[in-house]
């Protein structure tokens, strides 16, 4: 019998059984839309029927999460009922009060905090709020119930955007936020994002000290309050506030115009007169589908198309992130139409990462990232350095050394830009995040958004066309990204990718039977080598799982691959492969 044949029992077996920590209700939830054209079953009866089991898993698991919790560059990441259920949230959000409990004599936290004492925080108070996943409403009652019993003041978002969320806490002057979402993870997964007042991701210090009290709560298996088998899991408090998120996040960058010139209703307004302009908008049914229609002033305009706005957890079986894959759909509308701009986006289901079509090429970060530095300095007439990740395109690199501005470049993690908040006009990563001067430390695609219809206004060109012009002044890059699993992980494979620190400055490498000079070495995170023609390679460890990426940035449009075959030589050489 077939995996096919025996889906039904598979199925049947998983509704029947009384052990749910053996039971993968999600895999089987992500089959069945997988296969619901296929299956000959009624998927939708029993993808709801799985759904109840998973809920009632989140109510009523009393053990551990399955995988320890660990809050890496974008909070706490793991299995919905396994990982994230209603205990385990209510045991982290107790860490985080418990570290709030140390301001009084902590003065290294209050400064990566960013508040003095508990009882600012309990006045400031904190910003809820969950994407589109599956019991987010859920898991954020609980977040409030156990925050509301240690007295702190709350603000109710609902399901809003990342961005959105962090442009509220700066609003507010809330003391921090809390967001349910795995970011682009597939329907699996849950995730919860810490943010202080600053609005952007939390200092690494802050989330060290996060897990660590989290880690031990757990392993004391204390509880703020009683959530055995079988109670009822609390309502909201009655004392909570509710917010309109977005409309704080449109007050948040009317009033920083001066910083980012971005004139939110004259860019709206644009739209609206520009009779020739088409915008399309894949949401892939995150959250995000809630709020384009009010940023665009609910004008009905049968030139904004707005695709997969539905609400559904599935994500219609797809891994939604902003990926080729998934543009296709935005691609195909646009060419349908017989507007002469064209604008297509495609943004995750916590609203942080955007990418870019004008319908005839996909425009990812690497690219937009520079196109949005240009357009404010040159366009905007701002003047400031460019912040980008190391492994993100040195396209950014060239306009900024025409310019003659300073580049900022970390290693990977929206976090890692703290230090030039507020300096660098933009700030991007190679993986479709993006903010802005005046705007908030947090990746936003709404702001990306905002940026790419100003510049089709301002400039008269599509995406594409802008993008070319800068290509032709400034020079053409061709960035790709791999990755490739390895046996070995942690301090076992940081000490295997040791062996690269051969490659030195003035090295040689073949590559497409040519020896090239390493021009330059960054080594901020992994090891990103920079040739002689400006062509480099990056290769650095995954820090979720036992795999090593490599990035690499050709001058020609064929040379990308030989730079991911020369990456795979040097891991062979050091005895990865």
């Amino acid at each position: 019998m077939s995996a096919a044949d025996d889906l039904p029992l598979r199925i049947n077996g998983l509704l029947q059984s009384d052990d749910p920590l053996s039971c993968d209700y999600l895999g089987m939830i992500a089959e069945l839309v997988h296969k619901k054209e296929s299956s000959g079953l009624e998927w939708r009866k029993y993808v709801e029927l799985l759904y109840e089991k998973v809920r009632h898993e989140i109510e009523n698991n009393t053990g551990r999460p399955i995988s320890p919790v660990t809050f890496g560059t974008s909070g706490w990441r793991g299995i919905l009922g396994k990982d994230l259920f209603c205990k385990s949230v209510a045991q982290v959000i107790l860490a985080i009060v418990e570290m709030y409990k140390e301001l009084d004599h902590s003065a290294e936290l209050a400064g990566v905090l960013g508040a003095a004492s508990l009882e600012e925080v309990r006045q400031r108070g904190c910003v809820v709020g969950y994407d589109n996943r599956f019991c987010g409403d859920l898991l954020a009652r609980v977040a409030a119930q156990v925050l509301d019993r240690e007295g702190i003041k709350i603000y109710f978002a609902g399901e809003t955007t990342t961005g959105v969320l962090s442009a509220s806490v700066l609003q507010l002057d809330a003391a921090f936020s809390i967001n349910f979402t795995p970011s682009h993870n597939p329907l699996e997964y849950g995730g919860l994002k810490f943010n202080a007042a600053d609005g952007g991701p939390a200092a690494t210090e802050v989330t060290r000290a996060i897990t660590e009290r989290a880690q031990g709560i757990i392993g004391e298996n204390r509880l703020p309050f009683s959530l055995a088998e079988g109670s009822k899991v609390p309502e909201m408090p009655k004392s909570i506030k509710r917010i309109d998120s977005l409309s704080l996040w449109q007050n948040h960058l009317k009033k920083n115009y001066d910083a980012h010139g971005l004139e939110y209703a004259g860019i709206i307004e644009g739209f609206e007169k520009k009779e020739d302009l088409v915008v399309v908008i894949d949401s892939v049914h995150g959250a995000s589908r809630l709020h384009i229609d009010a940023m665009f002033k609910n004008t009905g305009s049968e030139r904004l198309i707005h695709l997969r706005k539905e609400k559904d957890v599935t994500f219609g079986g797809v891994a939604p992130e902003p990926s080729s894959e998934n543009m296709r759909a935005v691609v195909e509308t646009l060419q349908q139409r017989p507007e002469k701009f064209k604008l297509g986006a495609i943004i995750d289901p916590d609203g942080d990462r955007i990418r870019f079509t004008d319908g005839n090429i996909e425009i990812s970060m690497n690219q937009f990232g520079a196109m949005a530095y240009h357009f404010l300095h040159e366009w905007k007439k701002k003047s400031g350095l460019v912040a980008k990740t190391v492994a993100s395109s040195n396209l950014a690199n060239a306009v900024a050394a025409a310019l003659g501005e300073d580049v900022f470049e970390p290693k990977v993690g929206f976090k890692e830009f703290k230090p030039v908040i507020g300096k660098a006009l933009v700030c991007f990563e190679e993986s479709d995040g993006i903010s802005i001067i005046g705007h908030t430390p947090e990746k936003d695609a709404y702001i990306g958004l905002l940026l790419a219809l100003d510049m089709v206004l301002t400039t008269g060109r599509n995406l594409g066309e802008y993008l070319h012009q800068i290509e032709e002044t400034y020079g053409f890059f061709y960035p790709d990204r791999d990755g490739i699993a390895v046996s070995v992980q942690g301090e076992k494979l940081l000490t295997a990718l040791a062996g690269l620190e051969k490659y030195q400055e003035g090295s040689s490498v073949e590559i497409e039977g040519e020896s090239r000079i390493i021009d330059k070495v960054i080594d901020v995170d992994g090891r990103k080598m920079i040739f002689n023609d400006g062509s480099w390679l990056m290769i650095r460890p995954s820090g979720t799982e036992p795999k090593v990426r490599f990035y690499v940035e050709s001058r020609t449009a064929d040379g990308t691959q030989e730079l991911v075959k020369a990456a795979k030589n040097m891991l062979k050489e050091i005895g990865l492969l």
